[in-house]
């Protein structure tokens, strides 16, 4: 379906692909079961390469991507980390969150067969981005999602994972990144107070010596750039049994990566969480998804969208 977009049409892609080894959703052609990480990773490559082309050249990418554990003889029941663990791991309906990988054998994580150790951490994020930059794409920013409310863990040889990772990436060099619309509380300076650049604190913002070369007086406005930590609890999505990615994780893609009217792409649509979030904010919004049971379920989320007034 991409190879049938527009070229440059869009402004930014926000995704979250299929995690490695972590379900099956019953459809040819679905990404995420491959044999091998290689494999894996030379499939989303692949897709990126096209989103690349529909993407504008000031365009961005923002990619979430959990990692995942290789096994002896590929006999493990941990899942990938998910976007929304429910509660204890557990969906509103009492499946578990990696349902369809609870057979006692999960061939995409057999350590053997990929080359790995019995508990290796695979290190699929970084594997996919080191290859997207080795297509052509620029890696600008390792923003790291921390989750207070991870999903638990039994293990003692290991800290409980909560966290993953959302990777920046670019088609150019020179890219659409509207700072202001994503900037944080500041923890140590005061709104109206006079600061250097540096972050020294001063008193009046009138003293001609806190002066820029340029002769501006720096102001605090009470807000600084966004961090690449974002603290964002997880939330189950009732009426679906797969994970979601929180609103809270996609609105700053949104608001940093376009502008109002502009397009917003997600070729792994699923549940219709960056749609909703695009269309809130006034953007336009196009996906593509393989699973017709996700298809329903985004498009009746979308219906009940009412873009927000400013």
């Amino acid at each position: 379906m991409l190879r049938t977009l527009e070229a440059g049409f869009v402004r930014t892609c926000i995704t979250s692909p299929p995690y490695f080894g972590l379900r099956d959703y019953g459809h040819d052609g679905q990404i995420g079961l491959e044999q091998t990480p290689d494999d894996y990773v030379a499939e989303l490559v692949e897709v990126f390469r096209e989103v690349r082309r529909v993407l504008s050249d000031d365009g961005t990418l923002w990619l979430n991507l959990g990692d995942s554990y290789a096994a002896a003889r590929g006999g493990t029941h941990q899942p990938a980390e998910t976007l929304a663990g429910g509660t204890g791991g557990f969906t509103d309906e009492g499946e578990r969150v990696n349902r369809g990988r609870l057979d006692g054998y999960n061939p995409t994580r057999n350590a053997a067969a990929i080359g790995l150790k019995h508990k290796d951490l695979i290190g699929i994020p970084w594997r996919v981005a080191f290859a997207l930059q080795q297509d052509g794409w620029y890696l600008r920013s390792d923003i790291i999602w921390h989750k207070p409310n991870p999903m638990p863990e039994s293990v003692t040889d290991r800290p409980t994972k909560s966290h993953e990772y959302l990777f920046l990436l670019t088609k150019s060099p020179r890219y659409y990144y509207d700072h202001e619309a994503i900037k944080e509380p500041s923890v140590t300076n005061v709104e109206g107070q006079s600061i250097r650049f540096g972050g020294s604190k001063y008193g009046d913002s009138d003293d001609p010596k806190h002066a820029t070369k340029s002769g501006n007086v720096y102001v605090d406005s009470g807000l600084r750039n966004r961090r690449d930590v974002w603290t964002i609890a997880t939330k189950p999505f009732k009426g679906a049994h797969f994970a979601v990615m929180p609103e809270a994780l996609v609105e700053p893609c949104v608001l940093a990566g376009s502008a109002e009217g502009d397009t917003v792409l997600d070729p792994f649509t699923g549940s219709g969480t960056v749609a909703v979030v695009a269309l809130k904010h006034r953007r336009n919004f196009v996906g593509t998804e393989l699973n017709p049971e996700y298809v329903s379920i985004a498009e009746a989320r979308i219906a009940t969208v009412e873009p927000r007034m400013l």
